[in-house]
């Protein structure tokens, strides 16, 4: 039997601490949006699937976020599985200040008014059950009603999903 590794030196528990620890932890890049008087959007990497019946799931929004206004008043928003081959849409959704609907984004309005982004992996359309305080976040909660695991009209192909690592996009690799 080997001897464990040694552990390092705990730290106290703070912001930096945790995104320090879940920079080490890869996850799927999406994009949410919500219609508006303007559509809103932006890039998540906390969605989550909660439960399959009914099928809800759940993802993460800071209530300091440009997007939040729109999305704490929001009946359905979109979810929007993002490919390899959309980093930079990714960072254009993730930029703050940015005018993200602008060219060279393509989208159009789909079910509910929610904006769909084309060219993504896959999409659903949920309406909020829920929106859950959690610290300086809220936790939002959305049963689906529609989506397409083929991307919005089939135009995504067979990507690869894109992926959130050490403060970078990166593509998944065998």
């Amino acid at each position: 039997m080997t001897a464990p590794a040694a552990l390092g030196t705990p730290r106290s528990a703070t912001p930096d601490l945790l995104r320090s620890v879940f920079r080490q932890h890869a996850a799927g890049v999406a994009v949410i949006t919500a219609p508006g008087t303007r559509p809103v959007g932006f890039t998540a990497t906390s969605v989550t699937s909660v439960a399959a019946d009914p099928p809800l799931l759940s993802f993460g929004i800071s209530t300091g976020s440009s997007s939040w206004a729109t999305v704490s008043e929001a009946g359905y928003v979109g979810v929007h599985i993002l490919g390899e081959h959309q980093r930079e849409l990714a960072a254009t959704f993730a930029r703050s200040g940015a005018d993200r609907f602008a060219a060279p984004t393509s989208w159009r309005p789909g079910p509910y008014g929610v904006p769909l982004l084309d060219g993504v992996l896959a999409w659903l359309v949920c309406e909020v059950v829920a929106r859950v305080p959690a610290g300086d976040h809220r936790i939002v909660l959305g049963q689906v009603v529609e989506g397409d695991p083929e991307g919005y009209a089939g135009t995504a192909g067979r990507s690869r999903p894109l992926l959130y690592h050490e403060g970078r996009f990166n593509a998944l690799r065998d």
